[in-house]
């Protein structure tokens, strides 16, 4: 049995927890869910795989067995894995250079970026090492799919005005298009400026007026979700029936009818060196993006997940796209919030929503040969424009000087340099401002509060200190990176205060010493020994203990280890 009570087969395959209490009420609930998710998927996940520089039908293929896997690895009940903007960004910037977007070798090093990113998460997963994701911070995240959502929403005006445009970065795209600015196909603009407006009445106009008309929640909910499917059918007919491709309407064109093949990712091992870091940087913004789409529906559930079981979810679902002609995946942050509103109470609703898709993938297919490339233009606009969020910088500037900066550098750099420089100088930003942050902790001379055994900053509260004893607390755990920061802080308090006798290191925040904090625990120790200068710890938490005793610190060191603050004081105030 595992620790939580649950078998192992339960903990690394959960469909054997949750499918033991599976009911006729969670069956239709879930179908209802499936309905509107299906609904809302098959226009995106053809407008996805063209952002990607794929085939339409990669987005259909990449939503079926990955959606089925995650169902049965996953431990989220609400989250919708598929194809969704921000990775199809990356994937066309991760394999826009090797090869032409839509040649064969273009489709096999999209088969194995998923291949690379299915097997890094399910390493991470099954070494339990979810928790690296957390070294990019969440301001630097948000400004990073700020930014992507800019670039995409901006890449997509191509589309829109029917005008060929390349590039990898903002200006790029936008110099591109200014230059082709000229050869506008205005029946084009027309279905697209259409496309767009419909959009976005639908996602908050519709609804009210169906629920005014008498029409019920959930019917009402299922038809306003219908809205991209509305205007996929309505431009198709108007394109078909009218000859606009005829007319410089650029169209979807055919799509293979049937269920995704079986396929096989590149072995080469030179192919394998130019996407890895791609493939690990992909995982890990999918990572996070999914896993906190997933904890913020489970917590309004009371329900919870398990992050290193969701890296191996979703490195399945990872290699399950790419031996069945998809891309990278991941949880989407819209389809999921549908899928949660629907009422989805398990994963089983992904599932279904497969079937669905399998279904259109066997069936609809042949009808979108007429789609315009402008309509799924539009709907790759509205969704990710919903991901843009400039409140973030307001925020850090008001919180965090440092996180403003990582935030505006992470939007600078991913609009002016692409997406792959900006994901890694999100990384980097991010740890550089937890180093630096860490490498000067806060250090404060403390003194009881009178009339309390309680000890705080001299310079925040009236306290009673003593001349003889000195007490700095340090608010932060010790390694190599403050180490010296630590010696040369307790060395200029104690030059400053001439009368003392003893100083005390007070530690209720420290978690971890390591060995070059463990040193220069030493070289303070042997420093005031010089200056008969007694050496004190105090609130010394127990790892923390245990791993000195394992030193011979202890042993040299001129004062005591005392349990309290207040008992330290109170035994060397009497001496």
């Amino acid at each position: 049995m595992a620790a939580n009570g649950k078998t192992r087969l339960q903990q690394y395959i959960p469909v054997f927890d949750w499918g033991r209490s599976y009911d006729r009420d969670a069956l239709t609930n879930d179908l209802v869910a499936a309905v509107i998710v299906t609904i809302m998927l098959i226009p995106q996940s053809l407008a996805y795989a063209l952002l990607a520089g794929l085939p339409a039908q990669m987005g259909i293929y990449a939503s079926i067995v990955p959606i089925i896997l995650y169902a049965i690895f996953g431990t989220s009940r609400a989250l919708a894995v598929g194809p969704v903007a921000v990775v199809s960004l990356m994937t066309a910037a991760a394999i826009g250079n090797i090869a032409s977007p839509g040649s064969p070798e273009y489709i096999v090093a999209a088969l194995t970026l998923a291949f690379l990113s299915g097997v890094f998460l399910l390493l991470l997963g099954v070494f339990r090492l979810g928790f690296l994701a957390n070294f990019l911070s969440h301001p630097v995240i948000a400004g990073f799919i700020t930014a992507s959502g800019i670039i995409i929403a901006v890449s997509q005006l191509k589309h829109i005005l029917g005008v060929e445009a390349s590039g990898h970065n903002l200006l790029e795209i936008v110099t591109s298009i200014l230059t082709h600015l000229g050869e506008t196909n205005w029946i084009t603009l027309i279905i697209g400026v259409f496309a767009i407006g419909f959009l976005f009445w639908v996602r908050k106009g519709l609804k009210p007026v169906l629920l005014k008309a008498g029409l019920g929640e959930r019917m009402a909910t299922i038809v306003a979700k219908s809205g991209p499917v509305a205007v996929v059918f309505v431009t198709t007919l108007v394109t078909w029936a009218f000859g606009l491709a005829g007319l410089g309407v650029q169209v979807v064109g055919e799509v293979p009818q049937g269920l995704p093949p079986l396929t096989l990712p590149s072995f080469s091992m030179d192919l394998w060196g130019d996407l890895i870091g791609a493939a690990i940087l992909l995982s890990v913004i999918g990572f996070v993006e999914s896993v906190s789409v997933a904890q913020t529906l489970a917590a309004k559930r009371r329900q919870r997940i398990n992050p290193d079981q969701e890296l191996i979810g979703l490195g399945a679902a990872n290699l399950g796209a790419a031996f069945t002609g998809g891309y990278p995946v991941t949880g989407g942050f819209a389809r999921s919030v549908v899928n949660f509103d629907a009422g989805a109470e398990t994963p089983a609703a992904g599932a279904y929503t497969a079937v669905g898709l399998a279904i259109a993938a066997l069936v609809l297919t042949p009808l979108v040969f007429f789609l315009p490339k402008a309509t799924l233009a539009a709907t790759i606009i509205v969704a990710v424009l919903s991901l843009v969020d400039f409140s973030i910088i307001g925020k850090a500037w008001t919180y965090s000087k440092a996180d403003f900066a990582a935030v505006c550098a992470t939007i600078a750099i991913t609009l002016g340099m692409g997406v792959e420089l900006g994901v890694t100088a999100g990384v980097v930003i991010s740890i550089v401002i937890h180093l630096y942050r860490t490498s000067r902790p806060h250090m404060a001379i403390v003194g009881r509060v009178p009339g309390t055994e309680h000890f705080r900053n001299v310079r925040r509260h009236d306290v009673i200190t003593s001349e003889k004893i000195l007490t700095v607390r340090v608010d932060e755990s010790l390694y190599f990176a403050n180490a010296h920061f630590l010696e040369d802080k307790i060395y200029d308090m104690v030059a400053q205060n001439p009368n003392v006798e003893h100083v005390i290191l007070m530690c209720p925040a420290v978690n971890d010493i390591d060995m070059s904090a463990l040193e220069s625990l030493e070289a303070i120790n042997e420093r005031l020994k010089a200056t008969n200068v007694k050496f004190h710890l105090t609130e010394i938490k127990g790892p923390v203990m245990d791993r000195l005793k394992c030193s011979d610190f202890l042993s040299h060191l001129t004062g005591k280890v005392f349990l309290s603050q207040h008992l330290a004081v109170k035994e060397l105030s009497s001496q």
